[in-house]
């Protein structure tokens, strides 16, 4: 796979920069509304914990779903940009709507009217990027990609730790017009990113000689990369929302400005590992970053269940964001690796679909293992953060066992 070359930039081709940069908008209006989305709902509507696992479930399965006809559709139509226009100029559409919420009811259309449009533009321009890039420097263009989607976070969430700090003045939780001055903020950089990838992304010519139209199936894919799906859905049947890490701090002592400082520290982590960790998956293989960054999630996930103070969820979280930065975007230049690029959209709209589909399960079983339903009272806080470092002990066991060699080129 040869790069783009038309419109390239510091070594790199026009449409890497481009969805980097989309994706650093997109983030800074996401995340200044979903860290705070499950505040809004414990502290402002009194929404069990179950209830929001069961959103966040159903939001991520949506758009998982989604992703892998997306995926199929940009590879039978070998067009990747208008879908992923379409998909965030739908998300950016949803948002203001969080505005007028009163019930969780309201949130959950919202949250599935913006995640279909996530689902939409995922898998068309995460294979945007692979189709752009030399496989060379196929863990540095995703590396690239994630540290930009994370810096938007991280901007994101000082805006609104600054509307925060400025509305509230020192009261401990979220309340209703704080929540809507940052829901408005959010509609600004969430239009700009559309406007960024509508006018700046350039459609990649194919080079398959194909002449019929891929179908969705899995049949043909490689025998490896199903082998890693499977090891995906055991591995993410134990990492439930982070809804649920928000919500353990907040239990741990940390007020709604703490609980903002820490996903700022969480996402400035994220951001300063994805280029690195991926340059270096280019160099050593993807596998024994994907392991590495598994193994310290299952501490970190045994922590938060031991935590009992405002500052050991903070440090955890900082840890988090080095698991985030060290798999993310290594994980997606697996994909790419596994699989040819006439399959790309297709592959990436599978692997995001089991990911997501799994999401529901496990944010449910998440706040049933930690509140309960109905007369059960569940276990307490603890309980669903042992439970995903149980599972990803067992991914890390599955994973060291997949049949791939790695060379200092990523895999054989």
């Amino acid at each position: 796979m040869t790069t783009t070359g038309k419109g390239s930039y510091g070594g790199l081709p026009r449409n890497v920069w481009v969805t980097t940069v989309t994706s650093f908008l997109t983030d800074i209006s996401s995340e200044m509304l979903l860290n705070l989305l499950p505040l809004f709902l414990f502290n402002v509507l009194g929404v069990r914990t179950a209830v929001i696992g069961l959103i966040e479930g159903v939001a991520e399965t949506t758009a998982s779903i989604l992703k892998m006809f997306s995926g199929w559709l940009s590879d039978r139509l070998r067009a990747r940009k208008g879908l992923a226009v379409l998909g965030y100029g739908l998300s950016t559409i949803a948002k203001p709507f969080l505005y007028f919420a009163t019930t969780w009811g309201w949130v959950l259309g919202v949250r599935f009217t913006d995640r279909v449009g996530k689902g939409l533009r995922t898998a068309p321009r995460d294979a945007l990027v692979a189709d752009s890039i030399d496989e060379r420097q196929r863990g540095l263009a995703f590396g690239l990609h994630r540290a930009g989607d994370t810096a938007g976070a991280v901007i994101g969430l000082a805006i609104a730790l600054g509307v925060f700090l400025a509305t509230q003045r020192g009261m401990a939780e979220l309340t209703r017009g704080t929540f809507q001055v940052i829901v408005l903020i959010s509609v600004i950089p969430a239009a700009l990113a559309v406007l960024v990838i509508a006018l700046g992304a350039q459609e990649v010519p194919s080079t398959s000689h194909e002449t019929q139209p891929p179908r969705l199936t899995l049949v043909g894919l490689d025998r490896r990369f199903l082998l890693f799906l499977i090891i995906m859905v055991v591995f993410t049947l134990g990492n439930s929302s982070d809804a649920f890490l928000i919500l353990r701090a907040q239990s741990a002592g940390l007020s709604v400005s703490g609980v903002l400082g820490m996903m700022l520290t969480f996402n400035l982590t994220y951001a300063l590992i994805s280029t690195p960790a991926g340059v270096l998956s280019d160099r050593v293989g993807r596998r024994s970053l994907l392991i590495l960054g598994w193994v310290l999630y299952a501490l970190v996930y045994l922590g938060f269940a031991r935590a009992s103070v405002g500052w050991h969820a903070w440090s955890l979280m900082a840890a988090y964001g080095i698991y985030y930065g060290l798999t993310e975007g290594v994980a997606k230049a697996f994909v790419a690796d596994l699989v040819p690029s006439e399959r790309r959209g297709t592959a990436y709209g599978v692997y995001n679909a089991a990911v997501g589909i799994t999401s529901l399960p496990a944010s449910l079983i998440a706040g049933m293992l930690w509140q309960g339903v109905g007369r059960w009272t569940g276990f307490g806080p603890s309980a669903p953060f042992l439970f995903g470092s149980v599972l990803a002990t067992f991914a890390v066991v599955m994973l060291m066992r997949l049949p791939v060699k790695e060379n200092i080129a990523g895999i054989a």
